[in-house]
């Protein structure tokens, strides 16, 4: 199945879980199978398995490989390269306002877990804004906090190696309705 195959509503509906958006967070450092996935965030090896078919099924992961892990045969998941962050194919319509509300909701629970972890640091960014903006500069400015947010995904590693510091990002941008 092809990203673009995917409805766009599948996919918020398969990110509006705090537990998925966990696991999608894990998988960007390194392919995983389920059970190390449960490890790591102390859910059931069932649950992990059951979050990670419904993001399979999204087309927000997929199967890296599969090994032999006594007798029984584990699948690898890994985050899908171009994520969620890519144009819509010509004729498709963007997923329903109250879809992308689920995601932002599923956000905020991971933003508020994620809080309660935070470590007193020197060097943090905190923004938040309602704002008036040309939409040329809009566009420009979305353009380059995903392409930030693409170089720290493409060097993050797998949770606890050595070296490396755990880090929270979370960015929601969207245009309003006028009130």
């Amino acid at each position: 199945m092809s990203l673009r195959d995917v409805d766009p509503t599948t996919e918020l509906r398969a990110l509006a879980h705090p537990v998925r958006l966990q696991i999608l967070s894990l998988l960007t450092g390194v392919p995983l199978t389920a059970a190390d996935v449960a490890r790591e965030l102390d859910i059931t090896h069932a649950n992990a398995s059951y979050h990670l078919r419904h993001l399979l099924a999204s087309g927000l992961v997929e199967i890296d490989g599969v090994e032999r892990i006594r007798g029984g045969a584990a699948k690898r998941y890994r985050i899908v390269p171009e994520g969620i962050d890519r144009p819509l194919p010509p004729g498709r319509e963007p997923a329903p306002v109250d879809e992308e509300r689920l995601v932002y909701a599923a956000l905020a629970a991971e933003l508020r877990r994620r809080a309660g972890l935070a470590r007193a640091s020197t060097r943090k960014s905190l923004v938040d804004a309602e704002l008036w903006v040309d939409p040329r500069v809009w566009l420009e400015v979305i353009e380059r906090i995903t392409a930030a947010a693409v170089d720290l995904h493409h060097v993050a590693q797998a949770p606890r190696t050595a070296g490396t510091t755990r880090v929270s990002m979370t960015i929601a941008m969207f245009q309003m309705e006028e009130s």
